[in-house]
């Protein structure tokens, strides 16, 4: 997940306080409007930013009464880390192992289809990323390989 467009979403208050809300359970849009005495339209709008950002994932659950309703919850654990010093400013997300996955993931949910580039780029860096440990994990097991052999000859 991209840093800088998690901290422009989340440098809206509103935002923040959508997230908030959410941490209990999922929540459909007029819940949320009316406990953050927002407009529907514009925590629509928020919603649909945090959503395709991969922070929100969505389901429609059925009502008692009339239609179903979509819920959004918070659709993954996400840390930032943020490091202000003399002469050094570090910031990065902490565990985004899979977020662009989680991203693309969203895009999808929001009906967007022209994702396909996109996913077969990351599942080409996946597998390069892949090799590159297996070529990590071969590096530390030869030298065991080695000095076991070495004590069994001696």
């Amino acid at each position: 997940m991209d840093l800088e467009a998690i901290l422009d979403v989340m440098g809206c208050k509103t935002r923040r306080d959508i997230i908030n809300f959410l941490t209990d359970e999922p929540r459909f849009v007029s819940e949320i409007s009316k406990e953050l005495d927002v407009g529907q339209k514009a925590i629509i709008e928020h919603l649909r930013a945090m959503e395709e950002l991969g922070l929100l994932s969505s389901s429609f659950q059925k009502s008692e009464r009339g239609r179903p309703r979509k819920y959004y919850d918070i659709s993954q654990d996400i840390q930032i880390q943020i490091f202000i010093g003399p002469g050094a400013i570090k910031m990065n997300v902490v565990g985004q192992e899979f977020s662009d996955l989680h991203a693309i993931a969203g895009k999808i949910r929001m009906g967007e289809t022209e994702v396909v580039e996109e996913l077969e780029n990351l599942i080409k860096r996946y597998e390069e990323g892949k090799k590159y440990a297996e070529q990590l994990l071969a590096e530390l097991e030869t030298p065991k390989k080695t000095r076991t052999q070495e004590s069994e000859d001696n």
